[in-house]
């Protein structure tokens, strides 16, 4: 068994161990793409796939606004109540984080493996949810001064 199989096992029983169904699911994706040596579609992934995480992070998000459950009204109200101007601020400040993480993560690739390991060991340990390297990279740019 290859190295690269023996970490994606390692990390899918951390999945498991910590009953985290998203680690657990998408490392088993990897390892049957390996498996069905379909490694044609890593490029693809590497390119695209954050992008389709993100758009399907999104449409999950925002389904209340479509099937109606969060009205126009409930959506005015969030900008006069404190508690959600502060959660629009955070969300602002998490998306400026977002995009100077992209931005180093596409600059200093040496950094995506650590960013990694502590995503998923924050998904598998502390029941976390695998959102965290954007952020984490945007936060680890304003420590190190890059953008």
């Amino acid at each position: 068994m290859d190295m690269t199989s023996l970490i994606l096992l390692l990390l899918a029983a951390l999945g498991i161990i910590s009953s985290n169904a998203p680690i657990t699911i998408a490392v088993i994706v990897l390892l049957l793409l390996r498996v069905l040596h379909l490694n044609q579609v890593f490029p693809w992934l590497e390119k695209y796939g954050l992008t389709v995480g993100i758009v399907i992070l999104t449409i999950g998000v925002m389904t209340p606004v479509a099937s109606g459950k969060m009205s126009l009204q409930t959506i005015g109200e969030s900008f006069l109540n404190w508690k959600s101007l502060l959660a629009i601020a955070i969300g602002m400040l998490v998306a400026y984080l977002g995009g100077r993480g992209a931005a180093l993560m596409s600059m200093n690739p040496t950094i995506v493996a650590g960013l990694l390991i502590g995503t998923v060991l924050g998904v598998a340990l502390f029941r976390g949810v695998p959102v965290g390297p954007l952020i984490a990279a945007g936060i680890l740019s304003l420590l190190i001064g890059r953008s």
